[in-house]
């Protein structure tokens, strides 16, 4: 194992931890390739032991019959999962079952399609036998190449030593809070801002705190995105996940988050809003022209409006609207919540946010990767319901931003728009923002999205 890192506030900040998800994807995909390839040619081996004829028709369609079986079934059982690249023995086991609950599956539907003259039993079960020994030799070959190019090393590791006891990692990324000024203080941005930036790129992260302080760093760690962990003696008063026990270093620290999405979760996602933000971009390129020079002419103001707002894992972003209010009434904090009636509101701006048209310059923020179709709606940083700033309201508001922030969401299709008068109704919007990352699909961004055009056109809100 590699000795721990020390990283400087030099370092943190602007040259941040390369991050190694690409890394885990490109092993997963070499993976599944040499799987494709292996029980190809463990089915076209059968053929020549069993009839002497290397790629036997028959051999070869019922390998064709169990591929895709196999590699729908590897990819939900942890056959290509960090745990495989770490461990080939866990990565045989996934793979054997994969492979043995697809073959079952093969002989039941050939069964039930009167089909099995089609098939050799014979030649399917060397087949099988083959591809086992293949995909199991090829784990152990990516294995050792992991150990011997990576170090075994697949996933970047952060401590943060805020004053709680001696956290000895090998392989560790380390910061020192009082170094950084890194404090979970939720009334602080700039603060919640310089901690997301020290995670940037990291999958765990390990926070050794004083008491008094570990309770904030749980909302911190729940609102990363990554999955925090606590070196804590304490346990009583938190709602842990579980125990992490490192034998290296012969540490047990909390399981206190996870991200709400598995990295093919992500991926999904990304693309997702890679494509259609370009095709949105494209098709309503001559709109938005027409949009904006509207605003032009009605005062000669600016066309667009940027604001500061706090992002996925805590991080400051520049938000693109176009400008809706007078050009001498900008509220860049956003202390005041613009309502139906707002004097400061332009009267075109009235349209452009009856219709949410003011928020398609948000398409930029998605094509950056920094929000997404749909997600928890970013809040002003000085947002407040009624006197009282969004996160003095309730503790888990940090948790919201364990996903990126998006054009619309669950709460707003519940009707859960405009101004936030008062406490009630930040809590209900909380809530829904919860509710969707807790339980995440592509299925329901698709449904959202329907909703959401359809209350455009049924609603005029705010």
């Amino acid at each position: 194992m590699n000795a721990p890192v020390h990283l400087s506030a030099a370092k943190v900040r602007p040259a941040p931890a390369q991050s190694l998800e690409k890394r885990r994807l490109q092993l997963y995909l070499v993976l599944l390739l040499g799987d494709v390839a292996l029980v190809a040619l463990g089915f076209a081996t059968s053929g020549l032991l069993y009839r002497g004829e290397f790629g036997e028709f028959r051999a070869m369609l019922a390998g064709q019959l169990m591929l895709p079986l196999f590699l729908t079934l590897a990819l939900y059982n942890g056959t290509y999962s960090l745990s495989s690249l770490e461990s080939w023995r866990y990565g045989v086991q996934r793979m054997a079952v994969a492979l043995l609950l697809s073959s079952a599956l093969v002989n039941f539907i050939v069964f039930f399609a009167r089909s099995s003259t089609q098939l050799s039993r014979a030649s399917f079960a060397i087949g099988l036998l083959v591809s086992v020994l293949l995909l199991a030799g090829w784990r152990m070959i990516v294995s050792r190449q992991v150990q011997r190019r990576y170090s075994g090393r697949l996933q970047n590791v952060l401590v943060i030593d805020a004053g709680g006891p001696a956290v000895d990692l090998p392989g560790a990324y380390r910061v020192h809070a009082a170094q950084l000024d890194l404090r979970p203080d939720p009334a602080d941005p700039q603060g919640l801002d310089r901690i997301g930036k020290a995670m940037r790129n990291m999958d765990r992260v390990i926070v050794s705190t004083r008491d008094e302080e570990r309770e904030a760093w749980v909302e911190v760690l729940r609102g990363s995105g990554v999955t925090g962990e606590l070196a804590s003696e304490a346990i009583a008063r938190i709602d842990a996940l579980g125990l992490e026990r490192h034998a290296a270093s012969n540490l047990t620290t909390l399981l206190i988050s996870r991200g709400p999405l598995r990295i093919r979760d992500r991926v999904v996602k990304r693309a997702f809003d890679l494509a259609l933000s370009s095709l949105a971009l494209v098709l309503l390129a001559v709109p938005l022209a027409l949009v904006a020079v509207a605003i032009k002419l009605d005062d000669g103001g600016p066309v667009l409006f940027r604001q500061r707002r706090m992002g996925r894992a805590n991080r400051f972003f520049d938000i693109w609207k176009f400008r809706t209010m007078r050009a001498d009434a900008a509220d860049n904090a956003g202390a005041v919540s613009t309502g139906r009636e707002d004097e400061r509101v332009t009267r075109l701006g009235r349209f452009l946010r009856a219709s949410s048209i003011d928020e398609l310059p948000q398409l930029v923020n998605i094509l950056l990767g920094q929000m997404s179709f749909v997600g928890p709606r970013p809040h002003a940083i000085g947002s407040q319901a009624g006197s009282r700033l969004f996160w003095d309201i309730d503790r888990r508001y940090s948790q919201r931003h364990s996903l990126k922030p998006g054009l619309t969401g669950l709460a707003q299709v519940r009707g859960l728009r405009g101004a936030t008068e008062t406490e009630e109704h930040l809590a209900a919007r909380l809530q829904a923002d919860l509710e969707y990352a807790a339980r995440w699909s592509l299925w329901q961004d698709c449904l959202i999205m329907l909703r959401t055009a359809r209350v455009i056109v049924h609603e005029r809100a705010y």
